[in-house]
């Protein structure tokens, strides 16, 4: 098994996060450093979003985004949100998703989240069962989406 620490991103993640996003969403232009840096702050700052890594060495190699999301039904109780599901190409199928997925679940139980929702653009069936066996259900809800045209 490869040795990766799992932790919370911190402001000098900035650089190698931007890096392994490139592994989600090669087709996407690079950030402009100043966009890059005023959006990372709000990230961090927020309060309401964890951004998790697994780094190897100094790479970081695995990711996800966590938002907690107050909520005035179910008692009060908040949920989470994933986002941003990534591993880079040269260290997938080692554990390190599944780690980060399971880091950013104990993050939302702590908070006392009633569920935690994931959602996927992938149709390959191989990511699908990586989410279900990494807990996560398959067709418990039915999920739209809009986007800006």
């Amino acid at each position: 098994m490869t040795h990766a620490i799992v932790r919370p991103a911190v402001d000098h993640d900035l650089p190698e996060v931007l890096n392994l996003y490139r592994h989600l969403h090669p087709q996407d232009p690079e950030l402009e450093s100043a966009t890059a840096e005023r959006v990372w702050s709000t990230l961090l700052a927020s309060g309401a979003t964890t951004v998790i890594v697994a780094q190897v060495a100094e790479l970081l190699v695995s990711s996800c985004t966590l938002a907690i999301v107050p909520n005035l039904s179910r008692g009060g109780r908040s949920y989470g949100v994933i986002e941003n599901v990534v591993t880079h190409a040269d260290y997938r199928r080692l554990g390190l998703g599944r780690r980060v997925l399971a880091h950013a679940l104990d993050i939302a139980w702590q908070a006392d989240c009633y569920k935690v929702l994931l959602a996927t653009g992938s149709k390959r069936e191989a990511t699908l069962r990586f989410y279900e066996e990494a807990g996560f259900d398959r067709g418990g809800k039915t999920y739209f989406e809009v986007r800006r045209p």
